[in-house]
């Protein structure tokens, strides 16, 4: 946890005609704050940072993050310096937002609010470690 946008952050860099999508959550970059720092110092025009904000650890049981009480990090981001940030907080704002930050060709930081609720069951059947493998299989080919 804490670092999803630097896992983005190095595949952009290393892969610079691929669009980067890194999708995170509020507790994970509240925990990485410096990130948003690192992505702006490297700019990668080819990484797309959405992050799904409800306001919660839901994880590990629901405890609030900051952004429950007033914490902004699209605010943040923006400070950091990331040039293109926005806060989302309908389906049809997000795609909108999403479909313009992919045709914009710069580092974009989304933030998308949204219900705290937790998924019924996981993505995928894949072990931890094989999920680990054929993330870098994929990698190998983009």
């Amino acid at each position: 946890m804490g670092l999803a946008s630097s896992m983005g952050l190095g595949i952009a860099l290393a892969k610079p005609t691929a669009s980067v999508v890194v999708f995170d959550g509020d507790g994970s970059v509240l925990m990485n704050l410096g990130g948003l720092t690192t992505l702006a110092r490297y700019r990668p025009r080819n990484l797309v940072h959405v992050v799904f904000d409800n306001e919660s650890l839901l994880s590990v049981g629901g405890f609030p993050t900051a952004t429950s009480t007033g914490s902004d990090l699209a605010g943040i981001a923006a400070a950091a310096g990331i040039p293109r940030t926005e806060t989302v907080r309908t389906i049809d704002a997000f795609v909108g937002a999403f479909e313009g930050a992919l045709k914009a060709n710069d580092l974009t930081s989304l933030v998308a609010k949204v219900d705290a609720v937790g998924p019924t069951g996981y993505v995928t059947d894949l072990a931890l470690l094989e999920n680990r493998f054929e993330f870098q299989r994929y990698l190998r080919n983009v």
